[in-house]
């Protein structure tokens, strides 16, 4: 019951306000690794979709409109978590992470596709780790242990153990901003510090906003729009709301 509980904490408030022009660019190196944006920042990358002027999901949490007078992108982009030997190697833990946490599946495949394209072996320039993306600090707190000849580092290397321990940390975000999915996402990306130091709003950060911006729009597609759990429908809109963009240093 508990975990039913979170989830629904987790997917099922209503949210609700509109983002312009909702859009997600991408592109897949050499590597098959997916990149992400909610605009194109260089010529590699090519229109994954387009919604309307807004982006309010009403109709559905998947239900954010295909292009209308853009093509997509080519199809080993479309068909990317179709294709992706990375996302294949990694999906069932995916699935254990969100029954056991309480966290939708979609939301967790969103978050991954964003932080690192599904590369277990991704480190950031501040040492984020890993699939979520989990700095060793963060990964301390969930009781993630390391020594000399194993470093809590390399232990985030571990698809299993960073899909649970990124998981159990956005299930904590997602409690301490109730109803508010966006400032989770961002307090993810940028520390809860800056969130509530921004007021309990998205940091002015560009990074931090087009970061929340990505996740929420490949959540929004890639979730049934009619998918229950535990006998409950699922949110109608997903909300967010953004001061004006700054430049400024985001979190991990």
């Amino acid at each position: 019951m508990r975990r039913i509980a979170v989830a629904c904490l987790a997917a099922g408030l209503l949210l609700a306000a509109t983002l312009a022009r909702a859009e997600v660019w991408g592109y897949v190196d050499e590597r098959g690794m997916a990149h992400f944006a909610p605009e194109k920042l260089d010529e590699r990358y090519e229109l994954f979709f387009r919604g309307g002027e807004s982006f309010d999901t009403a109709a559905g949490a998947g239900g954010t409109p295909r292009p209308v007078a853009v093509p997509t992108a080519p199809s080993r982009l479309v068909a990317f978590f179709e294709v992706s030997p990375a996302y294949k190697l990694v999906k069932h833990h995916l699935r254990e992470a969100s029954l056991a946490h309480g966290i939708e599946y979609e939301l967790l495949q969103a978050v991954i596709a964003t932080e690192s394209g599904f590369d277990a072996a991704a480190v950031s320039p501040k040492g984020a780790v890993g699939l979520m993306q989990i700095m060793p600090a963060t990964a301390e707190r969930y009781g993630v242990t390391g020594d000399i000849k194993s470093p809590v580092s390399r232990k985030l290397v571990d698809p299993r153990t960073n899909i649970r321990t990124g998981a159990r940390y956005l299930r904590d975000l997602i409690r301490m901003f109730p109803g508010r999915l966006d400032l989770a996402l961002a307090a993810y990306n940028a520390g809860e510090g800056a969130v509530q130091r921004a007021g309990n709003q998205v940091p002015n950060y560009r990074e931090t906003q087009n970061y929340v911006k990505t996740v929420l729009h490949l959540y929004a597609t890639l979730k049934p729009p009619s998918m229950k759990h535990g006998g409950v429908r699922w949110p109608q809109r997903v909300r967010m709301e953004l001061p004006a963009p700054a430049d400024g240093p985001a979190g991990g």
